[in-house]
């Protein structure tokens, strides 16, 4: 046996490898470091945004996994081994999640959207998805809504991204949209005042922008007038019933009528011949 070719083979096959693993080792070690780093990276940006806590920790965690399989891969590939099967593998594992998590994963993409771009925020009362309530959780899948009658409505975030989005508490201020109508023989004048009255002697009516009341439609049986004050969005359906109900009152004491639709019915008699 010739130890020293023996010896030579071994010293070039350590050099040889041991050049490799050590460069695998270096990838290895720096890639975690920068996987880690960008994750940090990620996490920061999110946080700098006030995304929600559970979707920052999450997407920061994906992103470090996902870049770390990356780093093995390619130490991996620096060793000599052949990586595609690998990657062939995690392809058709990725993509067989993906068909099974289709929903799932629209959901979470959805949500992704909802909580990055803040169309709404916890406590806005919106209307979407053919419902209307007050924000309560914004989470990864889905949107927790809490309506006036106390109902915890839970809808998937991919049917909010679907349809509009209506935000009623996005300005901070809303306007109530009345119509009142009163009799062709009353006084227009008067009534208009009337009405201005009651708007100007309620506190919660905002002065700018200043309420509007005009004269808007002939109608079949009355001279009907849009009322449009503008109001804080906590204040919108108390001011809305206290003006209607003061009003009502206002017209009842000055002689003003609310007239209601009518129909005139004629009954002709005729002989049983």
């Amino acid at each position: 046996m010739n130890w020293e070719a023996l010896i030579n083979k071994g010293g070039e096959l350590l050099a040889f490898y041991g050049v490799r693993i050590l460069t695998a080792l270096v990838i290895l070690v720096i890639g975690r470091w920068v996987a880690r780093a960008f994750g940090r990276l990620v996490t920061r940006l999110m946080d700098k945004r006030d995304v929600d806590p559970t979707l920052t920790g999450f997407v920061g965690s994906l992103t470090y996994y996902a870049l770390f399989t990356f780093v093995v891969l390619a130490a991996l590939s620096q060793l000599g081994i052949q990586t595609t099967s690998f990657i062939a593998v995690i392809g058709a594992a990725g993509l067989a999640v993906g068909l099974a998590l289709q929903g799932s994963l629209a959901n979470f993409a959805a949500g992704f959207m909802l909580i990055f771009f803040r169309p709404f925020r916890v406590g806005d009362l919106i209307e979407g998805a053919g419902v209307q309530g007050t924000v309560e959780h914004i989470q990864i899948f889905t949107t927790q809504l809490k309506t006036p009658d106390n109902k915890i409505i839970i809808i998937p975030n991919a049917k909010l991204t679907d349809d509009n989005i209506v935000n009623w508490s996005a300005t901070g201020t809303r306007r109530v949209d009345m119509v009142f109508g009163i009799g062709y023989e009353d006084d227009i004048d008067k009534a208009k005042a009337i009405m201005s009255e009651v708007l100007a002697a309620d506190e919660r009516i905002l002065k700018n922008p200043s309420p509007q009341i005009a004269l808007s439609e002939l109608a079949d049986s009355s001279v009907n007038f849009v009322v449009r004050p503008w109001v804080n969005t906590g204040d919108y359906w108390g001011v809305y019933f206290d003006v209607t109900e003061t009003i009502k009152k206002r017209f009842d004491a000055d002689g003003i009528s609310i007239p209601f639709p009518q129909r005139d019915v004629h009954l002709y008699q005729q002989d049983a011949a």
